[in-house]
């Protein structure tokens, strides 16, 4: 995976990475380009010689975190075969699975190695906004307005730069052994990958929250340069797929 240059998105990153309140917000997004580096194309050699991990082989996943209590009637694809025996589930092929495992190494390098990451350490986000409303009620609820005057400039720079409605969208939800953000004091995290296959990239939106900010009533500074860095007049919503709701609408 190679990482792409986009000044958009350092300075988004950076906005991101404040400290608010009693806690420290640590975010980041980048851009990939799914083509193979010399480790990537080793990588990919090893799990696809495993049992059941050709290239275009699907894998399962888990379901998205919270999906299946708020919506009990969400369809899942059978994993393994088609005459039922299979458990229901979400499925990624070998190859796309290969893709994001690739992305974490490379934005966590080198202080973790994810090559034994398995399907079921992700889960495939049901939509835009699905996703849209979790980064943005998250980001509310501990940055507040700060993240308030930022989030349109935000959903901006992603769709440029991957073009939103094109995109699966995946996360990556594991356990605390796996998790670069477990250690004492993270509040909690996400991991989202926007992956548009047309394009063959992937941008990566990795956050964190975790105890220790500055003391209470210190303004976070988020976004307090970024509007310098966009151009005015982001006045318009992403949709969903049936086009009636407006992403970033938090319920």
């Amino acid at each position: 995976m190679k990482l792409l240059e986009n000044a958009q998105l350092e300075a988004l990153s950076s906005a991101l990475s404040v400290e608010t309140g009693d806690c420290r917000i640590d975010g980041r997004l980048e851009s990939y380009s799914c083509k193979m580096a010399g480790n990537d194309k080793r990588l990919f050699k090893t799990i696809s010689h495993e049992p059941g991990m050709a290239p275009n082989d699907l894998q399962a996943l888990s379901p998205p975190q919270g999906m299946l209590a708020h919506s009990p009637s969400r369809q899942y694809s059978r994993s393994q075969s088609d005459d039922g025996d299979g458990p229901l589930c979400d499925t990624i092929s070998t190859k796309t699975l290969f893709y994001l495992i690739s992305t974490l190494n490379a934005s966590f390098n080198p202080d973790y190695d994810f090559s034994n990451a398995k399907g079921e350490d992700f889960s495939k986000e049901p939509s835009l906004t699905w996703v849209a409303n979790a980064i943005d009620s998250q980001l509310f609820a501990t940055a507040g307005e700060a993240f308030g005057a930022l989030k349109q400039q935000f959903w901006a720079a992603l769709d440029e730069e991957i073009s939103l409605k094109d995109c699966d969208i995946y996360s990556y939800n594991p356990d605390l052994s796996s998790d670069p953000y477990g250690e004492e004091g993270s509040i909690w995290s996400f991991n989202y990958f926007f992956y548009n296959k047309k394009l063959k990239r992937i941008v990566f939106f990795t956050c964190r929250a975790a105890s220790g900010g500055g003391p209470p009533g210190v303004d976070s500074g988020m976004g307090s340069d970024i509007g310098m860095e966009f151009e005015d007049g982001f006045d318009y919503m992403y949709e969903d797929e049936d086009r009636n709701t407006p992403v970033g609408e938090v319920y």
